[in-house]
């Protein structure tokens, strides 16, 4: 199967001239930055409410997914897959729902875990009729709220890519997602949808308040980006 890369895929910029004079000490840091104390413990209190409070509206997609299957052959499949993403410049299973049609997605890159396999998750006309609605409303991202518990993600950080996508946003000189653990939402994400989606500035902005604030401060920071985002989901679309 021959696949091209949806050019959307990939919005991530460069640093900016700017950026570098803005943020010189952010790219003198070597190793990524160490876990603050309530951003953790808040990470996991939210992972466990979210996830006994997404376990029926999974139960439900599961069922949907077995009607659908039932009713249209090609549509039917596995609920949940991985592709390996990476989180504080280390490779973690990053967990989604499935969104399109099997025969869509490249077995061989499947069985690697890698991205490329199922980016036809970008064409709308590969997804069946449960995931275009799950992608509607970003429930395709519930199940990394289990990534969220493990340690390998947090609720807010900048969004974990995959191995491919990493590599080429280091080899363009950001080094953000080598410093944090990655998140579900970030304050580059909440300007999903927009053109300032891409722009790294949100995402050095978050690394300077993560050195600069207190582990209270930063968590407050946390739950204003929690907020924006709770607005850009029920604003639907799945961009």
């Amino acid at each position: 199967m021959n696949i091209t890369e949806p050019a959307e895929a990939f919005p991530y910029k460069p640093p900016t001239s700017d950026i570098l004079k803005k943020y010189p000490h952010v790219f003198e840091l070597k190793e990524p930055l160490p876990p603050r104390f309530f951003k953790v413990m808040f990470d996991k209190l939210i992972a466990i409410l979210l996830l006994l409070v997404a376990a029926p509206i999974l139960l439900l997609l599961k069922f949907a997914f077995l009607i659908e299957g039932l009713l249209i052959p090609e549509n039917s499949g596995p609920m949940f897959f991985y592709y390996n993403g990476v989180s504080a410049g280390k490779t973690i299973p990053k967990y989604k729902i499935r969104l399109i049609k099997t025969k869509y997605i490249e077995p061989e890159g499947a069985k690697r875990h890698d991205w490329i396999a199922y980016s036809a998750e970008w064409t709308p006309d590969s997804r069946t009729h449960v995931g275009q609605f799950v992608k509607k409303f970003y429930l395709d991202e519930l199940p990394q709220f289990w990534s969220v518990l493990k340690g390998d993600m947090s609720i807010v950080g900048p969004r974990p890519l995959s191995v491919l996508h990493y590599e080429r946003d280091r080899a363009q000189g950001n080094v953000t997602r080598f410093l944090l653990r990655g998140g579900l939402l970030g304050l580059g994400h909440i300007n999903k949808g927009t053109s300032e989606m891409g722009n790294p500035v949100y995402e050095y902005e978050y690394v300077d308040q993560y050195l600069r604030r207190s582990s209270f401060g930063l968590l407050c920071l946390d739950l204003w980006i929690i907020w924006k985002g709770i607005l850009v989901i029920a604003k639907g679309g799945g961009h």
